[in-house]
């Protein structure tokens, strides 16, 4: 008799006890609106089609092509990432590693962040990866005039 009832409290429990007859949930909402909520698990469902990268696409194709010597390992560009292996610059003795983070749309150079190792782990001079930020920047001001949109 004592499982019978427990059994049936813990039924009563597991029904939506929350809503009545008419679809009214007791603090006001509709049932439509409760299923309209977003939820984490709305991040496993299927893919949206419609949503755009982020990052600049003269930067993007620049930053490709002005190191071009360094193998891509990774490139991401949704959150805006390019990161490259050891490779060794046409004319240069030393072997480099960059990652570059695109971070925004505009054709700026506050949109641009590049961050260079040296074989062993090392950070490059400033003014080297200076120099390799200034190269990106005028290649993708020349992709932009070559697309003829100023």
């Amino acid at each position: 008799m004592l499982a019978a009832l427990l059994a049936a409290l813990t039924l009563t429990a597991c029904s939506n006890r929350d809503k009545n007859p008419t679809g009214l949930l007791l603090d006001g909402r509709t049932t439509e609106y409760s299923q309209e909520r977003e939820t984490i698990w709305d991040a496993f469902g299927p893919d949206n089609s419609d949503e755009t990268v982020r990052v600049n696409k003269y930067l993007w194709a620049a930053s490709l092509e002005v190191l071009d010597f360094l193998p891509v390992q990774t490139v991401d560009p949704f959150s805006g990432v390019i990161s490259t292996g050891y490779g060794t610059p046409p004319g240069g003795g030393r072997s480099y590693r960059a990652t570059i983070y695109i971070r925004d749309t505009a054709l700026d150079a506050r949109s641009l962040n590049v961050a260079l190792q040296s074989n062993g782990g090392r950070a490059v001079p400033e003014g080297t990866a200076r120099a390799v930020e200034d190269a990106i920047m005028t290649r993708a001001r020349q992709l932009r005039i070559e697309d003829r949109k100023f």
